[in-house]
């Protein structure tokens, strides 16, 4: 594969930044199979956010030859509390998200954080070596990474979460870190600390945050669109907002007719993000079914085309949602059937036990 189909698939959306995109060609042209890796807190069900979204990219990174690591981060998920804190629901939960990931990216390599800090003394050391680059304010801003903010009561542990997530990226994917646009602040710091250690700078890549279904809540500084991006993704503590990849098409349906998503309105409006960011991405035409007293069904070729036609009016908000509910049920079909498998459906009763702990 030449150089520009690389450059192509790995800038190919949902990519939203590339740190940077020069650092990135001269990467390429020097190795053929950079080093990349994805980490992922273990907690509650996957969602379109979680699995697809991220796992599109994973996908398009090993078309371009990338190799590329799903990390789940263990002891992240315990330092943040996640399924309160308990070690052997958060184990039990990890083989759950390996199952996803496993079906949906099937070349990605799977590492469990235990495995990687299992008498690992190097690893420890330079976490120390790593924070005495960094100041406890600056740490402390680090602190989004985990959907955390700097007024919040937090116990000691949890200021260890930004120096162990920098030092995964030299044991993990040196090349290439990758997350969400709610990672980029801990990306950056390693862009700054690790020359200091001799290490070689990383080029992260950030995909785009899918919204949840709820209107955007309003967030300190409106200016600040990253922020309000973050705020407004889709999340399991909220699951109201989000699709699960178990939801069922009459349930999809219901949570979609009561998203938010005014008529002609664009800028985050969490139905049309559905359709850019899943169903565009996994189709080359999307129809919305209407009455022929409205028009009947209208097939588009691209998203674009689509928004055009919101944005002036000519799409009626209920029409776009039903719509968009059949082809979400479609798309996550395979997986949500994948689950329904005896062995598999028995990997989600970690959740069902530990429900009263969120």
């Amino acid at each position: 594969m030449d150089l520009e189909r690389k450059l192509d698939l790995i800038k190919k959306s949902p990519t939203e930044e590339i740190i940077t995109e020069e650092e990135l060609r001269g990467l390429l042209q020097t190795n053929n199979n950079p080093e990349h890796y994805i980490g992922f807190e273990i907690s509650g069900y996957l969602h379109l956010g979680t699995l697809f979204v991220s796992g599109f990219k994973v996908n398009d990174l090993i078309s371009a030859g990338v190799k590329c690591k799903i990390y789940l981060a263990d002891w992240h998920s315990f330092i943040n509390n996640k399924l309160g804190g308990n070690w052997e629901n958060i184990l039990k939960a990890a083989k759950y998200f390996e199952e996803g990931f496993k079906f949906l990216c099937p070349k990605a390599e799977i590492v469990l954080g235990s495995d990687l800090y299992h008498n690992n003394d190097e690893y420890w050391k330079d976490v120390i070596r790593f924070s005495k680059h960094v100041t406890l304010a600056r740490n402390t801003r680090c602190l989004t990474i985990m959907g955390r903010n700097e007024n919040e009561k937090l116990d000691f542990g949890q200021y260890i979460y930004p120096p162990m997530q920098a030092v995964d990226v030299e044991y993990l994917g040196k090349d290439m870190p990758h997350g969400g646009m709610d990672q980029r602040k801990v990306h950056v710091l390693t862009r700054e600390v690790f020359p200091k250690l001799k290490w070689k700078k990383p080029i992260p890549l950030h995909h785009h945050l899918l919204m949840g279904l709820a209107e955007p809540v309003k967030v300190a500084n409106e200016a600040d669109k990253l922020e309000k991006v973050i705020a407004a993704k889709m999340s399991k503590s909220k699951p109201w907002t989000a699709i699960f990849i178990h939801d069922s098409e009459e349930s999809i349906k219901e949570k979609l007719l009561k998203a938010w998503g005014p008529e002609r309105v664009v800028e985050f409006n969490p139905v049309l993000e559905l359709v850019k960011y899943i169903i565009f991405h996994e189709k080359k035409e999307f129809t919305v079914e209407r009455p022929s007293k409205y028009g009947g069904d209208i097939t588009f070729s691209s998203y674009e085309e689509l928004e055009k036609e919101y944005t002036i009016g000519k799409l009626h908000p209920q029409d776009l949602k039903l719509s968009v509910a059949r082809e979400i049920s479609e798309i996550i079909k395979p997986v949500r059937k994948h689950f329904e498998k005896p062995a598999n459906k028995k990997l989600l009763e970690v959740f069902k036990e530990t429900e009263t702990l969120h």
